[in-house]
């Protein structure tokens, strides 16, 4: 029913004309977010639901006019993947590829104020686990998409929208989805960069994501024979481990850049005053300047763009109240600088705590390494274009994010990769990953038209 009411929807509309999005389009693309969140595509909830919302997302596109066999739905490592491809005139050009992910975080309906996955709609906001991440770029998406296939646009190029299913836990599917796709152009990721509001909601600035750092856990291990705890001895697991972690909470790794954190930090320094206003713009114009870095270092907002970080998360050890502990580990967590091979990281490490007798392991996080991408001029353009459609004159700027997403496995597979989500909003406004997660509803209009230039520019 939802994709017949979808398709008679789209037949009301005039294929002919090339119109802007309008009050209809935004109508249609809230539906589409709020059906979206209706889906529980998280890792507990097994392989059915995403298999079910790929299943529905197809329906629309067939709905808008594409042909069933140009859409593909696979099963893959207990996820499943969407690869929907919108044929273009020139089948020798490489094509775009427009990627996001469909699966969501967990979130216990106790802990909400709203049952996560009834999609609810209040006081200007949308809420919904994936509410923000990641559904609401993917509505906008295939809104977009099942819009033009439905005016008969046709692009230059083939552009292909590739649905991932494990993004936020091991992204095996992102793995099988770039290793099918590295000979495309370039990837435009809905789910990095995005536009940032401030708190009067008045749009500050639009970063396209063009790195990310990547993602290791590391495990340490230390072993003891143990004994009776009324007879210490010096080789005790916990102390050994909390000396060791001390070791990596002192230890700073070296200072890096790279054209993005550049070109990012010059245009946050612009408008900064005081010591750290100054710091950005000497160190984005000389990164060797060891003053400034100093000075970004001794900011906890700023330190994360300059190196990489490691950070103790979890700690467990011993086994009896009354026993000296015969093991002891912790989950080291680090946050990559792009380019960095994670190799180097586990070397560092050993080094940083000194101790052979403790083992450091890899863990298997879904992560690998990756390096940024290219400022390429038609990306940034047309990029600058879109957004300027809506918020005219607005500083369009290069970000690297501490966090990696699906571009992760493109840009290792050799294929650039740009988020450029279509959502405006404050830092600390949609609550992604945690309670109450929500979107403004006066983000659609505004994103529709985004993916629209977008998929229209880089596709001609």
């Amino acid at each position: 029913m939802r994709v017949l009411a979808f398709t008679l929807a789209l037949l009301a509309a005039t294929p002919a004309l090339a119109a802007a999005p309008g009050p209809a389009d935004s109508a249609r693309a809230l539906e589409l977010l709020k059906t979206s969140i209706g889906y529980r595509t998280t890792a507990s909830a097994g392989q059915e639901p995403i298999l079910a919302y790929a299943g529905w997302i197809k329906g629309v596109l067939v709905a808008a006019g594409y042909s069933p066999s140009d859409i593909v739905i696979e099963p893959v490592a207990g996820t499943a993947t969407l690869v929907a491809r919108l044929p273009g005139r020139d089948p020798g050009r490489k094509p775009m590829v427009i990627s996001a992910h469909m699966d969501v975080v967990e979130a216990r309906a106790e802990d909400w104020t709203r049952d996560p996955f009834t999609p609810v709609v209040e006081n200007g906001y949308v809420f919904g686990r994936g509410a923000a991440d990641n559904k609401f770029d993917i509505s906008m998406v295939v809104a977009t998409l099942a819009r033009l296939r439905a005016e008969n646009w046709r692009p230059g190029r083939d552009v292909i929208l590739a649905l991932s299913g494990d993004e936020e836990t091991l992204m095996r599917s992102t793995s099988v989805l770039a290793g099918k796709l590295k000979g495309a152009d370039l990837v435009l990721n809905a789910d990095g960069g995005g536009g940032e509001l401030d708190g009067a909601g008045k749009a500050v600035s639009y970063g396209i994501q063009g790195a990310e750092k990547t993602y290791a856990d590391f495990t340490f291990t230390v072993t003891d024979p143990g004994g009776h705890s009324s007879r210490p001895t010096p080789g005790n697991p916990i102390y050994r481990l909390a000396r060791a972690l001390e070791r990596v909470e002192s230890h700073r790794f070296p200072v890096q850049s790279n054209e993005i954190t550049r070109a990012s930090l010059a245009a946050s320094g612009r408008d900064q005053q005081g010591p750290v206003g100054e710091a950005l713009r000497r160190f984005s114009a000389d990164p060797s300047d060891a003053v400034a870095a100093e000075t970004l270092s001794s900011d906890p907002a700023w330190a994360p763009y300059l190196r990489t970080t490691c950070v103790a998360t979890m700690v467990s050890g011993g086994h009896a109240t009354n026993a000296l502990p015969q093991r002891a580990s912790a989950n080291v967590n680090c946050r990559i600088f792009p380019g960095t091979p994670s190799a180097s990281i586990l070397k560092t490490l050993e080094g940083v705590i000194a101790d052979p007798t403790i083992s450091v392991t890899r863990n298997d996080d879904g992560s690998i390494d990756s390096p940024p991408s290219p400022l390429r001029p038609d990306v940034v353009k047309a990029v600058t274009r879109a957004v300027h459609a809506v918020h005219p004159g607005l500083p369009v700027v290069p970000a690297q994010s501490t966090g990696a997403t699906d571009s992760m496995y493109f840009r290792a597979a050799g294929v650039a990769s740009y988020g450029v989500s279509g959502l405006f909003a404050r830092d600390d406004d949609t609550f992604a990953h945690g309670l109450n997660e929500r979107v403004p509803l006066a983000a659609i209009p505004g994103a529709l038209v985004h993916w629209d230039s977008l998929i229209r520019d880089l596709g001609k």
